[in-house]
């Protein structure tokens, strides 16, 4: 047997949902679309369009193949902790340009999925405006804290998310691939 595992390092990260949140505003021609049943595909189309050729599509399979986003969404909509209003797209003058969804664990922690934007729409803002919509939307779910794991070398997100309060909480690898047999 060959060993293709590869591991990534990875943070999870966690803030208080009762400290203020950085202003943020949208650029001109950009609005935030809340969450709804019928954008479902749209979510998995973005999710494969943020994700499929960055290190998270390296770690996480499914987020290579639309049809992977596509089941990823399902599954979280269909999970009893899915949190509708910390659920979001961001549309841009020519379509979506970004996603972010939101899960409840135990009605009070926030956790943060796939904070994407689309490449052409990177460094405008877009990642924190979705972050903000999100962590409003665990607020009023009465959530008290917000968590979220980023892939450390994933450095625009890891700041992005300091930015925000988010503060390293624990150190976490995750592996990839599997044992081939040597022929």
């Amino acid at each position: 047997m060959v060993s293709r595992i590869h591991l990534f390092k990875r943070y999870r990260m966690e803030r208080s949902l009762f400290e203020s949140l950085p202003a943020v505003a949208l650029p001109a021609g950009f609005r935030l679309v809340p969450w709804n049943d019928r954008l479902i595909d749209d979510h998995a189309q973005i999710l494969h369009r943020c994700f499929s050729n960055d290190c998270d599509g390296a770690v996480f399979f499914c987020l290579r193949s639309v049809e992977g986003c596509g089941t990823l969404m399902r599954a979280m909509r269909n999970h009893v902790g899915f949190c509708p209003s910390a659920t979001w797209l961001v549309a841009g003058p020519t379509g979506y340009a970004g996603t972010v969804q939101g899960m409840l664990a135990d009605h009070r922690f926030g956790a943060i999925q796939n904070v994407g934007i689309v490449p052409e729409y990177r460094g405008l803002g877009l990642g924190g405006a979705l972050l903000s919509a999100a962590l409003l939307g665990f607020q009023r779910e009465h959530a008290t804290r917000s968590y979220l794991e980023v892939t450390a070398s994933n450095i625009p997100a890891v700041r992005l998310y300091r930015k925000f309060g988010f503060r390293n909480y624990r150190l976490l690898y995750k592996s990839t691939g599997r044992a081939e047999a040597r022929v």
